[in-house]
């Protein structure tokens, strides 16, 4: 299953509320293009391709939804990372 389907399903957000997360693909930042989520209850902004400054860590939501990532898919977000 890509990361991608795995927002397909319902998830649980920081903002505490169950739901199915919005994709977003194409969205730009300083370094480059994204794929990120937003929560339709809180409006937040999760990059799911790499860490980056100009939206939320999805890695926030792993404590929430513990077979999100992957360890393979962790290590890849984190390693694939914009600097701070």
């Amino acid at each position: 299953m890509s990361i991608n389907d795995k927002f397909q399903n319902k998830l649980h957000c920081i903002c505490n509320d169950d739901v199915i997360f919005e994709i977003i693909d194409d969205i730009e930042c300083d370094w480059g293009n994204h794929t990120v989520i937003q929560c339709p209850k809180c409006e937040e902004l999760f990059s799911i391709d790499c860490e980056c400054p100009a939206f939320q860590n999805a890695l926030k939501l792993i404590p929430f939804n513990e077979n999100l990532f992957s360890d393979e898919q962790k290590s890849d977000y984190l390693k694939n990372s914009h600097p701070n």
